[in-house]
């Protein structure tokens, strides 16, 4: 098998729990702004995270309910896309929202072994690097592909796909970090390896096509995470490490087992 040479994270869910208390509340923030009578609670942005992007959101939900009325529909998406962003990075500087257990952890220590990391994401470019920056100024990523720069959005692997283009490596020397269905659809597609971390939103989706789930990475001394499935014979104790990650990936599989 060939050997691990990076690992790439998804953003929202993965790195920061950011569904809940983060794009939801921008997004029904900007539509009191804007005047809307419209918010989304905890079970309708779940039904609304199955479709990719927040536009994409913004658009279907406004087409079903009608809500965009004579006034050009693109427009009003943009508009209110754009002033919710502002929202959600004034939450994100402010730190409102905290990285997920062991997100850092690993990502240092997948540094100091050399490994290459990068995002893939269909989240906002703008979000994106206000997390980067406030969030992870000390971790380097050699690459991050945000929502903008691709046509279709995950489940499509259209940005996994791009992201060994730019970097030459081979599907089998990469391994995702993910946290939705969405997101492990794309990178299997792509025929890279997958961790999923589950969140409140994501534990109730189908992850199985995910080679190892847990319910987090896991924090020394902080919260542990629960091994929910995996195709290779490794041991659990809460917290997933580097070690771990590529002794993992550098075998092959054995049976599924279940935590």
């Amino acid at each position: 098998m060939p050997e691990i040479k990076a690992i790439i994270f998804d953003i929202d869910g993965t790195v920061i729990d950011t569904e809940k208390d983060g794009h939801r509340v921008a997004f029904n923030d900007t539509f009191r702004e804007f005047g809307f009578d419209v918010a989304w609670d905890v079970d309708k942005y779940h039904e609304l995270l199955q479709i990719a992007g927040g536009k994409e959101r913004i658009r279907r939900y406004f087409q079903q309910e009608g809500l965009f009325q004579n006034r050009d529909l693109d427009e009003l998406v943009e508009k209110l896309h754009r002033r919710k962003t502002e929202i959600f990075i004034a939450l994100i500087e402010n730190r409102r929202l905290p990285l997920r257990a062991g997100i850092k952890r690993l990502m240092s220590d997948a540094m100091k072994a050399g490994l290459m990391l990068g995002v893939c994401t269909t989240a906002n470019e703008r979000s994106v690097n206000a997390i980067i920056r406030v969030m992870l100024p000390e971790i380097h990523f050699e690459f991050v592909l945000a929502g903008n720069t691709v046509r279709r959005k995950k489940p499509d692997p259209e940005i996994y796909l791009l992201a060994l283009e730019k970097t030459g490596l081979h599907a089998g020397s990469c391994v995702v970090i993910e946290d939705s269905a969405n997101g492990v659809q794309a990178a299997k597609a792509a025929g890279m390896f997958v961790v999923a971390t589950t969140n409140l939103y994501t534990e109730r989706e189908d992850l199985d096509a995910a080679d190892i789930i847990v319910t987090s990475l896991g924090e020394p001394g902080g919260e542990k995470g629960i091994l929910k499935k995996s195709n290779r014979n490794f041991e659990f104790e809460g917290c997933f490490y580097i070690e771990t990650l590529i002794n993992c990936f550098s075998r092959q599989p054995s049976s599924a087992r279940h935590g």
